[in-house]
């Protein structure tokens, strides 16, 4: 495929992602994009893109149009959006991600389409439409974020006049530091707590004392395993087991008794 003269919404997410330099290649023809024809991922991402549609429509009981709409925007800005979602002015993605995959990993990872795309279509927000391997679906609904989308726009331009200088880009090796914490998702945000004591006191806390339980669980359930069938009581200095009428088995510790 000829991914020259223009920059699309994948484009965007390597930019933001810090992946310039490969991309510089593929945008001043110095080597030919991927072939993505015999990609199991892609192709049944491709596949499946109607049977998502068609349940996004049944699940919020909203229908899509304008199926694979291209838009252009200052001639070198162009994408094909899966649809616009009737009623409202808003555009939908449907994905198709392994069944490991999260939702907040996949909206992470396609923020820069996304509000590429919001961008070129002038819409308020796009609905996520995610299948997960071939047993869940999930979907959000991203806003449209002014802050993300000028930074954005600006990493572009500056991109695209190295492929119009044919320079070659340097120190693009690392993901461009921008937070989308802020950018609303079900309109609601993220919020970092790495700097407030409180919260941080009290996630150390709760990690300390995880895994402590998950090593008393643990024990707990090996000392019970240990106690046969025709035993009421196994004991020693520390602790005793004792099977009631029921035939449960009660753990006490000596100072218990």
């Amino acid at each position: 495929m000829n991914r020259k003269g223009f920059i699309g919404g994948s484009d965007a997410v390597k930019i933001m992602a810090g992946d310039w330099y490969q991309l510089w290649k593929i945008k001043t023809g110095r080597v030919e994009s991927d072939d993505l024809s015999r990609n199991l991922a892609v192709q049944m991402g491709v596949l499946t893109e109607d049977f998502n549609l068609a349940w996004f429509e049944h699940e919020y009981d909203k229908l899509v149009h304008h199926h694979q709409l291209e838009i252009k925007r200052k001639a070198f800005l162009k994408g094909t959006i899966d649809g616009m979602v009737k009623g409202t002015n808003a555009i939908i993605e449907a994905k198709h991600t392994y069944s490991g995959n999260n939702m907040e990993s996949v909206i992470d990872y396609y923020m820069a389409q996304i509000q590429f795309y919001c961008y070129l279509a002038q819409a308020d927000g796009c609905y996520l439409s995610v299948l997960f391997g071939n047993n869940k679906w999930q979907c959000s609904y991203i806003s449209y974020n002014d802050s993300y989308i000028a930074t954005m726009l600006d990493s572009i331009k500056e991109f695209w006049g190295y492929v119009k200088r044919d320079e070659e880009p340097v120190n693009y090796d690392i993901p461009l530091q921008v937070s989308i914490d802020k950018i609303l998702v079900d309109d609601m945000v993220r919020r970092d707590a790495s700097l407030d004591n409180e919260f941080m006191d009290a996630a150390i806390t709760y990690t300390q004392y995880q895994q402590h339980n998950v090593v008393f669980e643990n024990a707990k359930k090996s000392l019970k395993e240990m106690v046969a069938d025709n035993e009421r009581e196994v004991y020693c200095d520390q602790i005793s087991i004792r099977r009631d009428k029921r035939g449960s088995l009660r753990i006490n510790t000596r100072k218990e008794k």
